[in-house]
């Protein structure tokens, strides 16, 4: 199962998409598939970095990916500020896209791109984000 510390930094967006596409094209999975698992990697990453890490300049998280069958499994590992996701609320996506306010829509697509999103947070263990996807 490869697993990868990347820096909480933003310059680490492109390395971390890559190294979720290599894991998936590996598993079979077509170029679709893979830009869904791209994204929310970057959704879920931004977030890390944007919140968990808010005001901590020399944090980092790790990064699996897992194929297993027809199943890859990317997980997220952090000691960053915990959040609770029944506190985000749905994005109102019929408002004027000028009217809406920038984000919020990271948990939202997370949600839509794969087909199962956990989040669990231990103050002894950190933050855990597993997302799962299965190969069409």
């Amino acid at each position: 199962m490869p697993k990868v510390t990347f820096p909480a930094r933003f310059e680490f967006l492109d390395e971390i998409r890559e190294f979720v596409a290599e894991i998936a094209r590996e598993g079979g999975f077509n170029d679709k598939e893979v830009y869904s698992l791209q994204l929310a990697a970057d959704e879920a990453a931004t977030n890390i970095i944007e919140h968990a890490y808010e005001g901590v300049p020399d944090a980092d998280f790790d990064v699996t990916c897992d194929v297993r069958g027809d199943t890859l499994t990317i997980t997220m590992r952090d000691e960053g500020r915990p959040f609770n996701p029944a506190n985000v609320k749905l994005p109102n996506l019929k408002a004027d896209i000028y009217e809406r306010k920038i984000g919020g829509l990271g948990l939202y697509l997370m949600r839509k791109l794969m087909d199962d999103v956990h989040y669990i947070s231990n103050p002894k263990t950190g933050n855990l984000l597993t997302m799962t996807k299965r190969r069409v």
